[in-house]
């Protein structure tokens, strides 16, 4: 395994770990919710460090053709998970709810920047990292990860859109999802 690789991971994983306290809304607390949310991110990085450090080795082995390709190729999807991040951090006038909390409620809707096609485009970055770090430490820990991640995110992005269609952006959110994907951007034409 790559250490510089790890490294990217760990700092994909440590900016979507610092969200919650440079981004969203200061209102909220890390509630039950939100810690479930985190565990899938937090086990990752436990997996791929004791892969690492040889504690566990991946599926493929050590150091096969395998494993440094499959590396090789994870690498583009730490580097996309991070720019989109950026980019939905930059598209944001204000900071957003954290959307675990019990009075989240829908102040604005946005649908310009990374929401234009993408209406999760947090959650797209996160899940993009999770097929990386499986790339790059493909084991079944890291591939529970994934599986309970994107099944935790899928609860918690439906949540959210329940929100914004009881809201007072009930219609205009309808017309915007027809429009966009959940986390990655619809195919074909609504």
């Amino acid at each position: 395994m790559n250490g510089a690789v790890l490294v990217l991971y760990y700092l994909d994983f440590l900016l979507i770990g610092l969200l919650p306290k440079i981004f969203f809304k200061k209102d909220g607390e890390l509630n039950f919710m939100w810690w479930l949310t985190a565990s899938p991110f937090l086990l990752c990085a436990i997996f791929i460090a004791l892969s690492f450090m040889g504690l566990w080795a991946p599926i493929t082995g050590y150091n096969t053709l395998g494993t440094k390709l499959l590396g090789i190729l994870s690498i583009p999807l730490s580097i996309i998970s991070v720019m989109l991040i950026a980019f939905t951090f930059g598209t944001h006038r204000v900071p957003i709810a954290l959307w675990h909390q019990k009075n989240d409620a829908p102040q604005h809707i946005v649908t310009f920047g990374a929401y234009e096609k993408i209406r999760h485009p947090f959650y797209s970055s996160f899940i993009i990292a999770f097929v990386g770090a499986l790339l790059y430490c493909p084991h079944w820990g890291t591939l529970l990860t994934l599986i309970c991640g994107v099944i935790i995110l899928t609860y918690t992005a439906k949540q959210e859109e329940e929100k914004f269609l009881t809201s007072q952006f009930a219609e205009e959110y309808a017309n915007y999802m027809k429009k966009t994907g959940r986390f990655f951007p619809k195919w074909s034409k609504p």
